[in-house]
């Protein structure tokens, strides 16, 4: 029986319309040319290493074991920053040491080691040039530790947590906002209550169809936070939302 090939995925704030992503897939192809190559994303909003750790967090351990994670949001290159390689819960992850890898830090065990910067690396696309190739080792076989040093001081972000305030009310923020417009909050759901948002009182529901069209809600989203959101809408929008804006849940 053939052993399933090996899964590479990528995310990254490139775009498409570049072929920047086009350049590390054939690094990829060249170096680990049985991989099976996922394109996860690659409209991170340029530069938002903050959304690439959200996005990040979403699928790492959804992948089988031995899966390499290829994740460039990286402002930085060029820079001081680090260049890691990492190993937790069975998976890798290859990019920037920047907070950006920060959802497989925090696993128990995970092991970090610094990747080293070719000569030849380009200074401002260490996407192609230091992380596809770190990467493609790991798909193929390559030990952690072969490919670079130890590190025992990884950057890690964490989301900010919510506070429980004098009169039992949970106060939070918007943590993301997502393609259709629902503003994802770090108050973790719950089917009971009202959130406050911007003056506004919503009872917390289980689906968008428990509303009519264009109406305001909050649910429970599918990563267990609760959301901000309008039937066929934008909550975001609705409401005037963004990264930081505060909501309060008001348990029942």
């Amino acid at each position: 029986m053939s052993l399933a090939p090996a899964i590479v995925t990528l995310l990254t704030d490139f775009g498409t319309a570049d072929g920047y992503v086009g350049e590390m897939k054939g690094v990829l192809s060249m170096h680990a040319p049985g991989a099976m190559l996922v394109d996860i994303t690659h409209d991170i909003v340029a530069h938002d290493v903050e959304s690439g750790r959200l996005a990040l967090a979403r699928y790492w351990r959804r992948f089988r074991s031995g899966t390499v994670h290829l994740a460039v949001v990286d402002p930085g290159v060029g820079s001081a920053r680090r260049a890691v390689a990492v190993e937790s819960d069975g998976r890798f992850l290859v990019g920037p040491d920047n907070g950006l890898l920060s959802p497989a830090l925090l696993v128990a065990g995970a092991r970090v080691v610094e990747l080293a910067i070719p000569p030849t690396a380009a200074a401002t696309f260490h996407g192609r040039d230091v992380f596809a190739p770190a990467a493609a080792a790991l798909a193929t076989g390559t030990r952690l530790e072969e490919l670079g040093v130890p590190v025992d001081d990884p950057v890690v972000k964490r989301t900010p947590e919510a506070h429980r305030r004098l009169d039992g009310c949970i106060e939070g923020q918007v943590i993301a906002v997502d393609r259709f417009g629902n503003a994802i909050t770090n108050l973790v759901g719950r089917l009971a209550g009202r959130l406050e948002v911007d003056g506004a009182m919503l009872p917390v529901h289980r689906s968008y169809a428990d509303v009519d069209p264009g109406s305001p809600l909050a649910l429970v989203g599918s990563t267990g936070l609760l959301e901000i959101a309008v039937r066929d809408g934008s909550g975001a929008e609705r409401f005037g939302l963004h990264r930081g804006s505060r909501v309060v849940l008001h348990p029942k």
